[in-house]
């Protein structure tokens, strides 16, 4: 509706935006007047905008007073206004110029998708650029890079991107060059790209989509059995390791990754910790398990373990578990690097010596098991002063002596007062 007009009061210059007018006159049974005289005159509309390159159009009538607005394709900015509306006036005209939609030298994003485009893309980039984007997410979130053009001057022109915002943060892609290269993931919240282009060949760039990832965790390795995890960070991107506890050996990687994907796993198997049948020892001290402890044993086992300290000390050896088959399960210890040494004692059943010492720098431990009952073990060992030992001897020797004198002169007295009887009587 334009207006409702009454009396005598010349109404205004009206103009429609419309192809029809409708206009309504209305009297009623008592006083009459001259009335009206209108004229009317057909308007042009204002010339149809273009629609900008990388852009759309929204609004599809140009009369006066009708508005157009305008967006830009992902990736783009637009330049100029968004809005534009038809000019009332002898001659139809919009209020601005028809804004257009370039791909900039660098940028802030922070949705959680969008598209990252060389300046000037589709065609080709200036010389002489110096260009950062940035993303920014809520913590918590990474980011995926897929490329769907890449072309730039190899070596000279270079896409650089960190998982990180800084100088200082992860390079994840130096990209150069007119192979397109495979995704990228950011592993943290925020994600930087620089491009750089020098004064010479300027090539069609890039297109760049990136899509926000939640950076979930690899699954808790723990309780990590026989051993222990360092580090709690299993988030992507982190590295985590492994180790056994004394007498148990690492089976796999010490190190494991957490990857990028949407399914979160370990670059690795997990790895575990074992006790073996048998090994090579060279630890000042330590334990030794049956196999497959704290299990028990399997059947049809052989298993050696030579152990070796610094020459000049002997070694102790300690029973603190023996549960095994009486007599065909056994464990022989020899008092040096093989079968022909001195055999120190062989232990089986559940009792054992509590302590065992060699007067070598090396023992021999043999575990033997036959086809039927299992069981298991644990013994620990450490290295001793050959001093000791000595020591040890020396004093052993002393007493032997006290005791062979004491002996003696008991022996002595008793044969003195057997003879004194004899003359008295």
């Amino acid at each position: 509706r334009l207006g409702s007009y009454s009396g005598t009061t010349i109404p205004p210059l009206l103009n429609s935006t419309s192809n029809n007018l409708y206009l309504n006159f209305q009297s009623d049974i008592s006083v009459s007047a001259a009335g009206f005289h209108l004229e009317y005159t057909g308007l042009d509309s204002c010339p149809e905008p273009q629609t900008p390159s990388n852009g759309i159009k929204i609004g599809d009538r140009y009369m006066v007073g009708d508005v157009v607005s305008f967006q830009c394709d992902q990736g783009y900015s637009l330049q100029g206004h968004s809005h534009i509306t038809c000019m009332p006036g002898p001659v139809r005209r919009w209020n601005y110029p028809i804004p257009i939609c370039l791909a900039q030298c660098g940028g802030g994003m922070s949705d959680f998708s969008g598209v990252i485009l060389s300046p000037g893309f589709p065609g080709n980039y200036p010389s002489s650029l110096d260009c950062t984007w940035t993303i920014k997410l809520p913590i918590g979130f990474g980011v995926h890079l897929q490329f769907l053009n890449f072309s730039t001057e190899t070596i000279h022109d270079y896409l650089e991107v960190r998982s990180g915002s800084t100088e200082t943060s992860t390079v994840i892609g130096r990209l150069s060059g007119p192979q397109l290269p495979a995704s990228l993931f950011s592993t943290t919240h925020e994600t930087s790209l620089y491009f750089h282009s020098d004064y010479s060949q300027n090539k069609q760039g890039f297109h760049i989509v990136y899509q926000a990832y939640q950076l979930q965790s690899c699954p808790d390795p723990r309780p990590f059995r026989n051993g222990f995890v360092i580090g709690n960070d299993f988030t992507v991107g982190q590295t985590i390791s492994f180790e056994c506890f004394a007498g148990y050996t690492l089976i796999g990687n010490s190190a494991l990754t957490c990857l990028h994907g949407i399914s979160r796993n370990w670059n690795h198997p997990l790895p575990r910790c074992e006790a073996l049948c048998g090994g090579n020892i060279t630890a000042m001290n330590g334990t030794i398990y049956s196999p497959g402890y704290p299990d028990e044993y399997p059947n049809f086992q052989d298993c050696f373990w030579l152990v070796r300290v610094p020459p000049g000390n002997g070694i102790y050896i300690n029973f603190t578990v023996l549960q095994t088959e009486p007599i065909y399960d056994f464990i022989t210890v020899w008092d040096g690097p093989d079968q022909t040494s001195p055999q120190i004692g062989q232990f089986s059943g559940n009792t054992a010596l509590e302590s065992v010492y060699s007067t070598s720098n090396q023992i021999l431990i043999k575990f033997h098991s036959d086809f039927t009952t299992s069981g298991f073990f644990v013994l620990s060992y450490h290295g001793k002063d050959g001093d000791s030992s000595s020591s040890l001897g020396s004093l052993s020797q002393c007493l032997a002596a006290l005791l062979v004198n004491t002996f003696l002169l008991i022996s002595s007295l008793m044969w003195s007062n057997l003879r004194l009887f004899l003359l008295v009587q």
